[in-house]
């Protein structure tokens, strides 16, 4: 497994050199460069933690959600504070998490962040099923959130109890959902959970489209190190069938795939807090992308308080990228959405991506991974599929790692990453 993405590493970034992550610190954050920023927030309290999730979360507890937000309002202070001006972005995304446990509170949040930040396009926020009723979804509107993703996972009792979820009413959610529209309403879905067939995927897949979805998300179950499972792993053939079954029932529907997970009805504005050029992130665990580096802050709630009480930024590791090493991690996401373009490649390093990867795009073409429209490069159903397959030894190597360490380490001295 690690070999698998150690060499990939080699190749594509031409150099023996790992991703070395240090506890190099930024007094502040110099934006000026960053174009099409987005921003990102994080909020760790859940009511009950769920097994299969790896975010960073911890049980909810009204004190210390009290002093978590009061601190998440000083770090935006501390970040936007040390801007020469009001800054441009291009989205909002809350999560966690269980964000809407702050539903009352979202709004002071916006109001904060927009003293600093013009947000040109989206809010969107993460929701737990039991969040969905009427009352949470008009305060998250007024607060200005347009895109909401809701976390099903699944509407079958036997997905269900594999994940350690009860689903009771689902006619409350879709009730309230047609009594609160929203611009998107994503769900999300894991697949490849034990003895599911593509006929329960397709019944959930229909459900959340006719209850008030315009978008769904399909998820494969990968297994974290700090997550836990009952059950034994799909085989890698049994996941591929079910991965081109829904490929191909969305297709035949007229969905639009706008990501190797995710389909939506036609002219639906997608939900993705992911596919962005850069981004600003701000709480326990958020991560920050710029054009030359990656940031990471602080897993641990207390030594997150007391970094922002001291007038400090949580970063707890940075990595400052190679050219190429920035090349890779921009392709990977932007293949994420299912099309390379070349012209946007050019724009953010000023290099052409053919003569940068040119023998890569050919053989990615020639394989039946990717072909080529004009001056676009777009991802085959082939290529869907191996994406699915590298991207799960990538968590698991590179995410799964970091993640592991910071749980353990408020602030570690060092990660290499090879």
């Amino acid at each position: 497994m690690s070999i698998l993405t150690e060499l990939a590493r080699i190749w594509l970034t031409r150099s023996v050199r790992p991703f070395s992550f240090t506890s190099a610190y930024d007094s502040s954050l110099d934006l000026r460069e960053e174009q099409n920023l987005g921003l990102y927030l994080h909020i760790p309290f859940c009511r009950t933690l769920c097994s299969f999730c790896p975010y960073c979360k911890v049980p909810y507890q009204e004190e210390l959600a009290k002093a978590y937000l009061d601190a998440l309002l000083k770090e935006i202070d501390l970040v936007g504070g040390s801007l020469p001006s009001h800054r441009q972005v291009t989205s909002l995304y809350f999560g966690g998490g269980s964000p809407a446990l702050f539903a009352a509170e979202i709004g002071r949040i916006v109001k904060k962040l927009r003293e600093y930040f013009e947000i040109s396009e989206e809010i969107g926020i993460e929701l737990h099923p039991e969040d969905v009723n009427e009352e949470t979804l008009r305060l998250l509107k007024s607060a200005g959130v347009t895109r909401i993703s809701i976390g099903v996972q699944s509407f079958q009792e036997s997905g269900l109890h594999a994940l350690g979820r009860t689903l009771e009413q689902p006619e409350q959610i879709f009730d309230a959902l047609a009594r609160v529209p929203f611009e998107t309403v994503s769900m999300d879905f894991i697949f490849a959970l034990p003895g599911q067939s593509f006929e329960e995927l397709r019944r959930d897949i229909d459900m959340a489209f006719s209850h008030g979805a315009n978008h769904v998300a399909i998820y494969p179950f990968i297994d974290f190190t700090d997550t836990t499972r009952s059950f034994p792993k799909m085989p890698e053939r049994q996941k591929r069938k079910l991965l081109d079954q829904i490929t191909a029932y969305c297709a035949g529907q007229g969905y639009v795939r706008d990501s190797i997970w995710t389909f939506s009805k036609p002219g639906t504005p997608k939900y993705s807090s992911m596919t962005r050029d850069n981004f600003l992130g701000f709480g326990c665990s958020a991560t920050t992308l710029l054009r030359g580096q990656f940031k990471i802050n602080t897993f641990s709630i207390p030594a997150y308080l007391r970094r922002i009480e001291e007038g400090k930024l949580p970063t707890a590791l940075t990595l400052h990228f190679t050219l190429r090493q920035r090349m890779v991690y921009y392709l990977f996401w932007t293949a994420y959405t299912t099309v390379v373009d070349a012209g946007e490649f050019e724009a953010f390093f000023g290099r052409k991506l053919d003569r940068c990867y040119d023998f890569e795009l050919r053989m990615a073409c020639l394989l039946g991974l990717a072909k080529r429209e004009g001056n676009k490069y777009r991802i085959t159903p082939r290529g869907a599929y191996y994406y699915h397959y590298f991207e799960n030894y990538y968590t698991l190597s590179y995410i799964d790692q970091m993640w592991h360490l910071l749980r353990n380490e408020a602030f570690p001295e060092r990660l290499l990453i090879r």
